[in-house]
């Protein structure tokens, strides 16, 4: 199976990250991508930059060592109504925008708590999934959150990163692919690179869409053209103002 776009990679601008967005686009050359997302840590992570810095991602060519570069933002959820630590006006200048809980950012509560935050942001036009929601630090009623995935469209991060820096994610990562996969939800895989060396490895995410036998059409980064239609969808929501209801 190959997986032609990352959707989640760092730079050293996220604080606790080693490598330039130049060198993680080599990297991505190196390992066959077509395609990779910038999604550094909003500012409520200790170390990261301000909003400003997502304001200016235009400066940043479209093409780097020949691979796309989506200029996006990994979103902090900062309390359990769902609000973030990047504005609405800044995330829709964005290609792409993924939101997460961090225990750096937000205490972890109770599932019904975890869950109505994961619940609330997928209703937010501006954030196109979840980051590795299968984090057992933050557990969530499942079958809750790909319902509301399904119902606005959002889209569901397998991140490869988890199963070694997150332990006991692996049973909810697999729960996830098998619900997502029931439900006819997308998708999306992040190596949630924080050096350019891990950028566009997947082995463990390979792994598990492979076991539960996800369906290509189901896997955006199976696919740079699947990958670009869903950015156009993105526009058309934002254009909108819909949440995807």
């Amino acid at each position: 199976m190959q997986l032609v776009v990352d959707t989640h990679t760092h730079t050293l601008v996220s604080g606790h990250a080693y490598s330039t967005v130049q060198e993680n686009a080599r990297a991505a050359k190196a390992k066959g991508l077509a395609m990779m997302a910038m999604t550094d840590h909003g500012p409520a992570m200790p170390g990261a930059p301000t909003w400003v810095y997502f304001e200016n991602l235009k400066v940043i060519p479209p093409l780097l060592e020949g691979v796309r570069i989506i200029k996006g933002a990994e979103v902090n959820i900062t309390d359990y109504q769902g609000r973030l630590d990047i504005p609405d006006t800044t995330l829709r200048k964005l290609d792409f925008a993924i939101a997460s809980l961090h225990d750096l950012c937000l205490i972890p509560a109770g599932i019904e708590e975890n869950t109505a935050a994961m619940i609330h942001v997928l209703r937010n036009p501006y954030i196109d999934g979840l980051a590795h929601p299968g984090n057992p630090q933050f557990p969530v009623a499942i079958d809750r959150v790909v319902a509301a995935a399904k119902q606005y469209h959002k889209l569901i991060e397998l991140n490869n990163h988890s199963f070694t820096a997150r332990a006991g994610s692996a049973p909810n990562c697999r729960e996830f692919a098998v619900q997502c996969k029931a439900a006819g939800v997308r998708v999306i895989c992040g190596s949630d690179a924080h050096f350019s060396t891990g950028v566009g490895e997947f082995d463990h995410v390979r792994r598990l869409l492979e076991t539960v036998a996800m369906p290509e059409e189901l896997m955006l980064n199976a696919s740079a053209p699947r990958f670009e239609a869903y950015l156009q969808e993105r526009k058309e929501r934002i254009a909108k103002g819909d949440p995807g209801r």
